[in-house]
């Protein structure tokens, strides 16, 4: 529910013992950091241990060494800093392998499996902690196995598996009783009531609950307590947004379990303790529309995150503040709090994005939410304006925000910062081609803003249609499109057109727009916006189309056909369970007939042989056909190979390879099979592997597509790729429309899958 798991962290000084005959040199920064960690000054905590892991280094002294890495360890997964946990943890677990003890290793993999869980690696953490909960009670070591059987159950939860969940939470709690460790097993009790409420097993949840707040009542004033009392309340809070009946006692609860907290804050260390119970009650008055009330709170909650220095605090009351705000009408005000959240979220984003080890909050903020409400409130200050010119920096600040959400987005998916090494190469978003419009669809719960950016600057248009009525549009559009014997599809085809785009259409008339990119969210990025039909033709008749997660990642340069040599390579044979792909041959025939290059198929397309050639050769285009599959863990997306498969991080690092060079991969073409597919999140799969890697385009696939329709269209496509005076994405418009005037391939199914992704010049 809550990033600050110190609970969880100090478990460590009940089950770890040094057996030092004297005083050792790291022993007083050991215990300096305990001190630091119990009155919530997590950072100084961190210092001291890492201190102390280099001072029993220096000497040899290895249980120690472990003993402070995995404080150290477990205070930078609280703080977020997940890179430098599992750094931590991997070196105890090497000397903790040397050491001999068990007990030292079944510690370590524990901690790994937190870390995992917090990074949303499920199956690893479930490896780690089923490793770890077998060596506990091998070992019999009662408060560990407690600990390990409630970290099981947050990893059910989060997988779906409430009922095996809330069965781990039980064991934890009745084994933490039975060893007298009552931290623990109040956590596994308001983990329990979590999973309960979840599995709409109210009663039971509410018992817990009060279970919980008996055990705490009479427990002396502590850091732990504070941060309980803080937990317990939004486990009360759960209970009241999903039990109606329950509601009225359970907010009351709640609200005055956060004033216990709050008033339980002598010290300036408990200032991190006193702005969430601030915010969280000022969260209350706001549900029951107290809103003056609750920004008072709220600032309240924003003065103390700032005096504890906690940013992962503090981006969440400056954005309530802004929500405050806006329902009272201060917009200025409001945009100026919301602007305030968004660079504090900024340098912490992978940290919020791997959220807490705990059962989920129901009102867990997400990043998508910030940066669209601060879009929201941009656009309606827009609105407001007098003339064009006026509300023109306002929609820029509102394009500038959503284009910081897609950075945000692409970094969440591959959890580290390659977007911002791409970012520092790009070309500004106002220095774009006169013939080319970006048309960025905003969707908000109560309509749809269309922002486009072209030669003549940035206008916003708003649209009377709902995020549920676009929704179902897109998904009934997605699924009639691949019927390839019917028209059902035109109906949804057209309502879109008059949707998203009709109203552009004398704008990019009078500017001679002849290339449309679109930046495309949630379920827009699973449907070709080429399909789109205006009643009399299809939007590709018009114009060159290409999609981007984020035009601030794309660079847009032209492609450079001097350097234009192609490594082809995939399967033509059945292998592995997979169809055989007879046209890839004559697909890759033709294409070397246009391009100098290399030949990689069946036996010779081994991820090592695509290594050696890119290592050795000058190639600006990698052309694969073969099976593939993107899906929303990027961890099971993969390209199939003659003797197996190509994870996505495999193919990042063979495309990466072009990152040290002077010019990067100019295109990466995944042809024959379904690459993009149906998902939204799998959809951002392709474009963020291109990103990633520095590939400039990606060629790729919303579904499967006819082996012999994907020869004729890419073959074509390379065919006018070849004519110096096409973009990419007009290449490929020639190619979509030479199939749509095909008599056996001119429906949609068949030419509009094909999506060019990120650089279209």
């Amino acid at each position: 529910m809550w990033r600050i798991r110190l609970c969880g962290m100090l478990l460590c000084s009940a089950l770890y013992a040094l057996a030092s005959a004297g005083q050792l040199p790291g022993d007083a920064l050991l215990e300096r950091g305990r001190s630091a960690a119990r009155q919530g000054a997590l950072e100084e905590a961190l210092v001291a241990w890492k201190e102390a892991a280099q001072e029993y280094a220096q000497i040899d002294h290895r249980q120690g060494q472990i003993q402070a890495l995995l404080h150290a360890a477990a205070v930078a997964r609280t703080l977020g800093h997940l890179n430098q946990s599992f750094l931590h943890l991997e070196l105890a677990l090497q000397l903790a392998h040397r050491t001999g003890e068990q007990q030292w290793v079944t510690l370590a993999l524990s901690e790994l499996g937190k870390t995992a869980l917090v990074n949303r690696q499920f199956e690893q953490a479930t490896e780690y902690v089923t490793g770890a909960l077998a060596m506990a009670q091998t070992q019999r070591h009662t408060v560990l196995t407690a600990s390990l059987h409630n970290e099981l159950g947050l990893v059910r939860v989060l997988q779906g598996q409430l009922q095996d969940a809330l069965a781990s939470f039980h064991e934890s709690a009745a084994l933490a009783e039975a060893a007298g460790f009552s931290t623990l097993r109040i956590r596994a009790l308001i983990n329990g009531a979590g999973a309960a409420i979840r599995l709409r097993q109210f009663d039971e949840g509410e018992a817990a609950l009060n279970a919980t707040d008996a055990l705490l009542s009479g427990s002396p004033v502590s850091y732990e307590k504070a941060e309980a009392l803080i937990n317990l309340a939004l486990g009360y809070r759960h209970l009241a947004l999903s039990h109606p009946t329950a509601r009225d006692r359970a907010l009351s609860r709640s609200a005055t379990l956060l004033q216990q907290a709050a008033n339980l804050t002598p010290l300036p260390e408990f200032d991190r303790i006193a702005s969430y119970a601030y915010g969280y009650l000022g969260q209350l008055y706001e549900t029951d529309h107290r809103l003056e009330e609750a920004l008072s709170l709220t600032r309240r909650a924003i003065f103390a995150a700032q005096a504890a220095r906690a940013p992962e605090s503090l981006y969440r009351w400056q954005w309530q503040s802004g929500r405050l705000l806006t329902r009272l009408g201060q917009l200025d005000d409001a945009l100026s709090a919301y602007h305030a959240a968004a660079a504090t979220v900024q340098p912490i984003r992978l940290e919020i994005a791997a959220g807490p080890v705990a059962a989920p909050d129901p009102d867990q903020p997400s990043l998508r939410t910030l940066y669209f409400e601060l879009a929201d409130v941009l656009l309606k200050r827009a609105a407001l304006s007098d003339d064009d010119r006026t509300a023109e920096p306002y929609v820029r600040a509102a394009r500038d925000a959503i284009e910081a959400y897609k950075a945000a987005e692409l970094r969440d998916y591959f959890r580290d910062d390659c977007v911002d090494r791409v970012q520092s190469r790009i070309t500004e978003l106002d220095r774009l081609s006169p013939s080319t419009a970006i048309i960025y669809p905003i969707v908000f719960g109560d309509r749809t803003e269309l922002v486009v950016s072209d030669q003549d600057g940035l206008r916003r248009l708003a649209v009377p249609v709902t995020a549920s009525a676009l929704t179902e549009e897109v998904r009934r559009f997605r699924h009639r499109l691949e019927k390839r014997t019917t028209r059902e599809y035109l109906p949804h085809a057209q309502r879109l057109y008059d949707w998203l785009l009709r109203p552009l259409t004398e704008r990019l008339d009078t500017l001679h727009v002849d290339t449309l990119v679109f930046v495309l969210d949630g379920p827009l990025r699973t449907i070709p916006m080429a399909a789109l039909h205006d009643g009399e033709r299809f939007l590709i008749s018009r114009y060159a189309v290409a999609v981007t997660p984020s035009v601030n990642l794309t660079d847009p340069r032209p492609i450079d056909r001097t350097r234009a040599q192609l490594l082809s390579s995939g399967l033509t044979k059945a292998v592995q369970g997979y169809p055989p792909l007879p046209h890839v041959a004559e697909e890759v025939a033709y294409i070397h007939s246009l391009f100098k290059g290399e030949q990689l198929l069946d036996k010779s397309f081994i991820a090592p042989r695509i290594e050696t050639e890119l290592q050795d050769g000058r190639y600006g285009i990698l052309h694969i056909a073969t099976h593939g599959r993107f899906a929303t863990d990027i961890t099971q997306s993969f390209l199939v190979t003659f003797d197996g498969k190509l994870t996505m991080s495999q193919l990042e690092r063979l495309v990466g390879l072009f990152r040290f060079r002077e010019d990067p991969l100019e295109l990466l073409t995944l042809s024959a099979c379904q690459t993009g597919v149906g998902d939204e999140q799998a959809a951002l799969g392709l474009a963020g592997i291109a990103i990633k890697a520095g590939a400039r385009s990606a060629l790729a696939t919303l579904w499967f597509i006819n082996d012999d329709a994907s020869k004729e269209l890419v073959s074509e496509f390379y065919r006018q790729l070849h004519d110096t005076a096409l973009s990419k994405a007009q290449a490929l418009q020639r190619a979509q429309l030479k199939l749509l005037d095909d008599r056996v391939y001119g429906h949609p199914a068949y030419w509009a899958a094909f999506l060019l992704l990120n650089n279209w010049l």
